[in-house]
């Protein structure tokens, strides 16, 4: 994998993950696979179906993320690390929080990307 190919597809999947958070969380459900995890401040789900319904059930109706910085690397068999730090808005609130979520993508037999580890935290402080 070129060192340009592996960052491209980075900046690729988060603009089209936040923006689909952003707007359909159960559409995220295509991303994820029987084997894929989230942990979501250290609660930690396991496969595609519990990670929709967790998501779909945090308890705010308007999200907007702010990605600040987005660092990849390449990874066995394909695979990308990407680490986000950035901002979230949730509902009316004015102030932001800061946020950190890292994924793991790897790639399926057809040759696309799906999230095998998903790790979200809020940063108080």
């Amino acid at each position: 994998m070129a060192a340009n190919d592996f960052s491209e597809i980075a900046r690729q999947f988060v603009e089209f993950y936040y923006n689909q958070f952003d707007s359909d969380r159960k559409g995220l459900a295509s991303l994820y696979r029987e084997q894929s995890m989230l942990t979501f401040e250290s609660g930690s789900v396991l496969g595609a179906g519990p990670i929709v319904e967790k998501l779909s059930s945090l308890p705010f109706e308007k999200v907007k993320h702010q990605v600040s910085t987005l660092d990849s690397q390449p990874t066995v068999e394909g695979g990308i690390l990407i680490l986000i730090t950035g901002a979230l808005l949730v509902d009316e609130e004015q102030r932001p929080m800061n946020f950190t979520q890292a994924f793991q993508l790897m790639r399926d037999p057809s040759g696309g990307y799906f999230v095998f580890n998903d790790i979200f935290k809020l940063i108080f402080g």
